[in-house]
């Protein structure tokens, strides 16, 4: 499987991911969370105003109901207004001066908006029942609330529904109480004090509450609703039909023992309640679009042309492999692409020009002087002919084998074999194991030439023997080892020579224990085979170093090491493979 990398990706994919991963996604994560974020707290704060709303609407009916107790406190405690009540009248005119000088003076409805009427019931026989003065026995046959009243034993005023004494058709609120402060108490003596209806509309009117507003009981009774804009008779229900599927509900609950579980409770349509966070959702998504999309046109627009400038450069550099040197045109711009493209013409103007210059005369040059020395080699070759020597080296070895002189005979046919093969010049490839032979066939020679001093050693793998090498591929390092190693040495030489196989690669090994050499002799011997400088008699060496260059390029590897004394080791690695290389 092969591995992933970044630098195998495509410049216009590396584009895409930077813009993907450092752009979008990041704005789009930023600004869902910010969404998320400013509806969940706009929804907060419309819930927390709403929640206010209700409160104020709650604290407003609280101070109509509490100025009304607070009235209603100041006539109980009143000493006057509780004799004025005790009092039997003899006369109508006594009873008349008392209510002048206690009663009418009483202005407490003028003094506040929120009281519409104060009313007095009674049970004593000697006074008038007029002018705000009711008889209590007469008002209990219809009057419900006053039976209630007569039979509670708390002294707390109450807060009830009960029905305008001018309009009989309107509910009001009113507040109810015995004035049974002092201990005198012969009569019954109660006030009643109706709240004024238009100040408890007003108290359940809120701007910034738009929705349905209700004033239930402990009993869940709707007694005023902003619904029906009026006191109710407390025949509703309060229940789940009045709270929609998609609409908040708010409550504000009251403690007071005479308002006690008293709830206002607040019905608003969600749509209407969080139309503000739907105004900022609009916003949001407006000022989301405008971080996307300009960012975004921006960052395109400049990797466009980044894209496109880079493309053109790559399509230029394709062709140059075609020998195709045009030059880029337009605007030379001064970014780095632009210098980049500045560079390239001006190399491909320089590559273009030293083709024309240096390149094609070169070639015009080698081609002189490959005809010249093909027409030596020619004129050699006519010189000597090849059967001549073959036949000559025959005729003696087989004289040779007449006189029993065997070895000699061997040698003269091994001496053939190798002049035969390196004058074969249409045979450029071999299999190891001929070029083994071959330099077999020389040891053998140079064997028998210096007697005992030579002896030699040949390994060679079994799997390498059907690969294909140049012709006289190793034989020539033998023969240097022989020639320039055993030679001028004193003493018994010894060449070993192995040729094995390493992974994908023939590694040929020549080492012999002649006299080596010295390292600076070593370090100008390399020198002149890359320098192509003579090399005097090791032209072989050379020419086998430049074919091998040629036919396998970076594959080919040499190495020489020497020291002087000691001996000398080639090591020669090239490509292991059964087919030959065009040459």
């Amino acid at each position: 499987m092969k591995r992933f990398h970044l630098n195998n990706i495509n410049l216009k994919n590396k584009l895409l991911i930077i813009y993907f991963f450092s752009v979008f996604i990041p704005i789009l994560l930023t600004n869902i969370i910010f969404y998320h974020v400013t509806i969940s707290n706009v929804k907060k704060q419309k819930e927390a105003d709403l929640t206010l709303a209700v409160e104020h609407m709650a604290d407003s009916f609280e101070r109509v109901v509490n100025d009304a107790i607070g009235i209603s406190s100041t006539l109980y405690t009143d000493k006057l207004l509780h004799d004025f009540l005790e009092k039997d009248y003899e006369s109508i005119v006594d009873y008349v001066q008392d209510y002048d000088s206690v009663w009418r003076n009483y202005k407490y409805s003028a003094l506040y908006n929120s009281i519409q009427n104060i009313l007095l019931y009674t049970d004593n026989p000697t006074v008038l029942y007029a002018g705000g003065v009711r008889n209590v026995t007469e008002s209990a046959a219809t009057k419900e609330w006053i039976h209630d009243v007569l039979q509670s034993t708390s002294y707390m005023p109450k807060v009830i529904r009960t029905v305008d004494e001018n309009s009989p058709e309107t509910n009001v609120f009113s507040i109810v109480r015995i004035l049974n402060h002092f201990h005198s108490n012969t009569k019954i003596k109660i006030v009643k004090i109706d709240l004024n209806t238009e100040m408890i509309r007003k108290a359940f009117e809120n701007a910034t509450f738009q929705g349905e507003v209700y004033l239930v009981n402990k009993q869940n009774e709707i007694l005023y609703s902003t619904e029906l804009n009026e006191i109710e008779t407390g025949s509703r229900i309060f229940s789940e039909e009045y709270v929609l599927a998609d609409s908040l509900l708010f409550s504000e609950t009251y403690h007071d023992h005479y308002m006690e579980n008293w709830r206002v409770i607040g019905v608003v349509s969600e749509s209407v309640a969080l139309d503000e966070a739907h105004n900022s959702r609009r916003f949001i998504f407006i000022m989301a679009s405008i971080n996307f999309f300009v960012p975004s046109f921006i960052i395109i627009y400049i990797t466009s042309s980044l894209h496109v400038r880079l493309l053109r450069i790559l399509r230029k550099m394709k062709k140059v492999k075609n020998q195709k040197f045009d030059i880029i045109e337009g605007v030379e711009y001064k970014d780095e692409i632009g210098q980049l493209t500045s560079e390239f013409n001006h190399m491909s103007k320089k590559i273009k020009d030293l083709i024309n210059d240096v390149y094609i005369a070169n070639i015009q040059k080698k081609d002189l002087e490959l005809k010249s020395k093909q027409a030596q080699l020619s004129a050699l070759q006519s010189q000597i002919n090849p059967h001549f020597l073959f036949n000559s080296l025959e005729t003696i070895r087989m004289r040779s084998m007449l006189k029993d002189e065997n070895e000699t005979a061997h040698i003269i046919k091994n001496m053939a074999k190798i002049l035969r093969n390196s004058i074969s010049w249409g045979k450029e490839w071999v299999r190891v194991e001929e070029e083994v032979k071959m330099l077999e066939y020389f040891l053998e020679i140079q064997q028998y030439r210096f007697g005992e001093k030579l002896n030699y050693h040949v390994q060679l793998d079994e799997s390498v023997k059907g690969c294909m090498v140049p012709n006289m591929a190793f034989t020539p390092f033998v023969e240097n080892a022989s020639i320039h190693g055993v030679e001028p040495k004193l003493g018994n030489g010894f060449i070993t020579v192995k040729i094995m196989k390493c992974e994908d690669y023939i590694v040929c090994t020549v080492t012999d224990n002649g006299v080596g050499m010295e390292q600076s002799f070593l370090k100008d011997y390399l020198h002149s085979l890359e320098a192509d400088e003579s090399m005097g008699d090791r032209v072989g060496i050379r020419n086998v170093y430049y074919r091998m260059k040629l036919l396998y390029g970076d594959q080919f590897s040499f190495k020489m090491e020497s020291e002087l004394g000691k001996g000398t080791t080639v090591e020669i690695i090239c490509p292991a493979s059964n087919e030959m290389k065009p040459s």
